[in-house]
């Protein structure tokens, strides 16, 4: 076999693959192979048809979409592997000679990784960020806190209130006739929450138990049902039951059942330690963004569309894998969103971008900087996928490929080079 690569613009490149004809006719008696069971001609018995035969009734391209499609992976796996190219995109293959008897001929259209041009990437100018902690954001913790460990009672002394749950049924009429989808039973509603349509929530405050009210609205211009757009309507609600969140009294008999600590002082004193340890950390991601960020903004390279493609294209995945956890799939996430694949597509082509730009940055910072993932790290790193995976360091190892190895010594490599950018960085 034989490679030929032709440079084009913009970090493309087209790749000219050979395949020896003798290769190409092993391809061929190989589609003929699988595909003779199922051929029928007069005077044979089926599977029996000798190949002249077909080739000389339906003609040898009968075999040949099978024969390519066996070649074609195998010949350009082999010839990347064997050359020193960093493709980063999928390839886009055109045949070119196709012929019995003769070498199969192919190209494969494919984005090459960009060169780099680092700019200034010490030494950068971030912003500083604070990490003291006020009383006010300590108190609010514990008020967060009261407010999880609420109990939740059931109110009969008095009317809705804001913030209260409820429980109720509503028929809903426009111009006096009741309208799809206007009905409901037993629906629980949160008062303040903003569920329903501006103006209903509020004008449940003071409804008593058991006896109807009237609620008039105005449906948005921007309602989803069409019908329904801008119209007043009147909603006939019945509320059956109210609850309200008891919160606890925030005193020293509550930090003890909370947390390990006796005294409210202890509990806030141990809340404050803890903020500034989420801050700091908060600060530091900051930094390093920044720091990044700017790297990049120095930097110089020109990205391939189709290596931007590839990257909306894993990030589609994964968001699909996301949904799949929540008992999803793509599709209904659309029908319940209005979200096509293509409008997905086009919003996450920033983001690819960025992804892509930095990622590049830091692996050209990672060589300037002659970075290495030391052995500890990466044991470490290994470790941790191992627990995750619930099975021994070394077979993970043995199970995991060459080039996932070296990708995963590239993270680690890339992380101390997001270090190295942020602590020479200078905050202002």
């Amino acid at each position: 076999m034989s490679l030929q690569v032709e440079k084009l613009e913009k970090n493309m490149a087209k790749l000219t693959i050979e395949v020896p004809a003798g290769d190409f006719e092993k391809a061929l008696q190989s589609a003929y192979n699988k595909q003779k069971k199922n051929i029928s001609v007069p005077g044979f018995r089926k599977g029996k048809v000798p190949r002249q035969m077909v080739e000389k009734m339906y003609g040898p391209e009968i075999f040949y979409d099978d024969a390519a499609n066996e070649l074609i992976p195998k010949a350009y796996e082999e010839e990347v592997k064997n050359s020193d190219l960093e493709i980063v995109s999928r390839p886009v293959i055109d045949l070119e000679q196709v012929q019995k008897g003769e070498a199969f001929i192919f190209t494969a259209e494919v984005a090459l990784k960009p060169e780099v041009t680092l700019g200034e990437y010490k030494g950068l100018e971030v912003d500083a960020v604070s990490v003291e902690v006020t009383p006010e954001e300590v108190d609010e913790k514990v008020k967060e806190e009261a407010e999880k460990n609420a109990r939740t009672i059931t109110v009969e002394d008095r009317g809705v209130a804001n913030g209260d749950d409820v429980i109720l049924d509503f028929d809903g009429y426009v111009d006096g006739e009741a309208f799809e989808g206007g009905k409901g039973e037993n629906y629980p509603l949160t008062i303040g929450s903003g569920s329903f349509i501006p103006g209903f929530e509020e004008q449940l405050v003071g409804a008593e138990p058991e006896k109807e009210v009237e609620v008039k609205v105005t449906f948005p211009e921007d309602y989803h049902a069409e019908e329904l757009k801008g119209r007043d309507a009147v909603f006939k609600c019945t509320v059956h039951e109210i609850k309200t969140k008891e919160i606890p009294e925030i005193d020293d008999e509550f930090a003890s059942e909370v947390s390990d600590f006796d005294t409210l002082d202890e509990y806030k004193e141990d809340l404050k330690v803890k903020i500034k340890e989420q801050k700091e950390k908060d600060a530091r991601e900051q930094k390093e963004d920044q720091a990044v960020e700017k790297a990049v903004a120095n930097a110089s390279m020109e990205i391939p569309d189709a290596m931007v493609d590839e990257q909306v294209r894993m990030m589609v995945n994964e968001f699909a894998q996301n949904l799949q956890y929540q008992g999803l799939s793509l599709e209904q996430y659309g029908q319940i969103t209005g979200m096509t694949k293509e409008k997905m597509e086009e919003e996450m082509r920033p983001q690819a971008v960025k992804r892509i730009e930095s990622r590049l940055v830091l692996e050209a910072v990672v060589k300037a900087e002659n970075i290495e993932a030391s052995e500890e790290k990466f044991e470490e790193e290994i470790k941790k996928m191992a627990e995750n995976y619930r099975m021994e360091a070394d077979k993970l190892k043995e199970l995991m490929g060459e080039e996932e190895l070296k990708h995963m010594k590239m993270d680690i490599a890339v992380q101390e080079a997001i270090t190295l950018l942020a602590d020479n960085a200078v905050e202002k």
